[in-house]
């Protein structure tokens, strides 16, 4: 009489085979997972650099060839440490420029945040048209080009 079943041999050798395909199947999904992290920080900090951007083009008040900086509320950013840098300046005078003149501004804005300990950034450039003003003139912006 013939029996059935599977020797200790075949069940071994099926054991070693799952134990492969699940390691692999969990490495892949551990490897998606950080992507998907990565991937959410950079979004979250591109919707600031837009909010961020939007703010500093729009608030005509704010001193040229100074830095600004700030950061964000960890509580927006998911406890990641996360904040922005900028700079206006002028990007394109005419010649022989005076108060009452229109020329172009640049502002730069860079978005850092922390992954783990690495920092990550991205830069974001704005342009706009601006008057020269003479405290304009008097802070060295003609200097500046």
């Amino acid at each position: 009489m013939k029996e059935r079943g599977f020797t200790l041999l075949e069940v071994m050798v099926a054991s070693v085979i799952m134990a492969i395909a699940v390691g692999g199947a969990l490495s892949a999904l551990s490897a998606s997972m950080r992507n998907a992290s990565r991937l959410s920080d950079y979004d979250r900090a591109a919707m600031f650099a837009r909010r961020k951007m939007d703010e500093l083009l729009v608030d005509r008040k704010l001193p040229k060839l100074v830095t600004l900086q700030g950061q964000w509320d960890p509580a927006l950013t998911n406890g990641k440490t996360s904040g922005w840098k900028a700079s206006i300046s002028p990007w394109e005078l005419p010649p022989n420029p005076g108060p009452g003149i229109l020329y172009l501004e640049r502002t730069q804005l860079e978005i850092w945040w922390m992954e783990g300990d690495k920092r990550r950034t991205f830069m974001l450039d704005g342009f706009r048209k601006s008057t020269l003003t003479p405290q304009d003139v008097e802070a060295g912006v003609l200097l500046a080009r």
